[in-house]
């Protein structure tokens, strides 16, 4: 017969709840994990059962589910959707390459969860619609009104407000849960393959606008100059004319004085004139066959002043009188 030792069977059960305390303990917290949901204020969520639609838990913070039925979160901030560039083509019609980005929210979780699923589905469907509407009214466009180096010119702004006008009212209408607040156009380029010739044809372009304003610049200096040449040629006529009547107030008062000074004594000044003449002719290499009779011989006489044409003495000082002689008949 075996005894029961209490001793032996005491660690035993202690164990069972030990394991059975763990067991319920971790039950109890995936219960808790599952039918606890925390709700970010950033965040949107859907319960669901099975599929089948239960609530949407717009308030932030700590809400309760059974453990059978899930959740579904969405992001309620404002999301950009900014996809690579792609090619349209202007009525021109040229290539152009436009890199244009989307900002969106979700405004209601339910509607969005039902036609659009989730993030991407709602880029795609995003993309649809902008592209389409962007692609139809840059057709509508040359490519001046989006590329031109005259600010007025440009129609970008208002090609995207149509643009953006468009895609808010087919978002709207078509109900998809999400709203779009703003269509911006990013960057405007062109293709790699078309690069070059655009950038030819520019070059082309600004070498034409040069010429122009060269040949401007060359027809305004020519003007300048036949201006400048026009006032230079009435100012050195005004002072030649000027210089002119200088002149011949000039010898007008020089042949006053010279008048006055003849009327004085005319004999005095024709033997200043022939001594001129003497200076002027009668040099160490002069020649000279004349008559004796010449009148150049006037003053030529003999050192006592006789005329040697007509014998007579001249009433001024000839070139043999002394000075205390002239003296005398100036002081008489």
């Amino acid at each position: 017969m075996t005894m029961h030792d209490p001793n032996h069977s005491h660690p035993r059960l202690l164990h069972r709840h030990t394991v059975r305390a763990l067991v319920l303990l971790a039950l109890g917290a995936v219960l808790a994990w599952r039918c606890l949901v925390a709700v970010d204020e950033t965040q949107f969520a859907i319960v669901t059962q099975f599929g089948r639609y239960l609530e949407t838990l717009e308030q932030a913070g700590p809400h309760l589910i059974l453990p059978w039925q899930s959740v579904r979160r969405f992001d309620r901030r404002l999301q950009l959707y900014d996809p690579r560039g792609s090619e349209f083509l202007t009525s021109d019609p040229k290539n152009i390459l436009l890199d244009v980005y989307v900002c969106w929210r979700i405004t209601d979780p339910l509607r969005f969860l039902q036609r659009l699923t989730d993030r991407t589905g709602a880029e795609a469907r995003l993309h649809d619609i902008v592209w389409s509407d962007l692609a139809a009214e840059v057709g509508r466009h040359p490519l001046s009104d989006l590329i031109s180096d005259k600010p007025g010119e440009m129609k970008s702004a208002e090609l995207m407000r149509k643009v953006r006008a468009d895609v808010m009212a087919r978002v709207e209408a078509g109900d998809f849960g999400i709203e779009v607040v703003d269509v911006r156009l990013k960057r405007v380029n062109f293709p790699r393959q078309n690069k070059q010739s655009v950038f030819d044809r520019m070059r082309a372009e600004r070498d034409r606008i040069a010429r122009l304003y060269r040949a401007q610049g060359e027809e305004e200096a020519l003007k300048i100059r036949a201006d400048a040449d026009f006032e230079k040629s009435r100012l050195l006529a005004e002072a030649e004319r000027d210089a002119e009547l200088k002149r011949g107030e000039a010898e007008k008062e020089a042949i006053r004085i010279y008048t006055a000074a003849h009327a004085r004594d005319p004999e005095f000044y024709r033997f200043l004139r022939y001594l001129e003449v003497y200076r002027n002719v009668l040099t160490e290499k002069t020649t000279l066959v004349l008559s004796a009779d010449s009148e150049i011989f006037r003053y030529l006489g003999s050192l006592s002043g006789v005329d040697a044409v007509s014998g007579k003495r001249p009433r001024t000082s000839a070139p043999g009188r002394t000075a205390q002689e002239s003296g005398h008949e100036t002081g008489k």
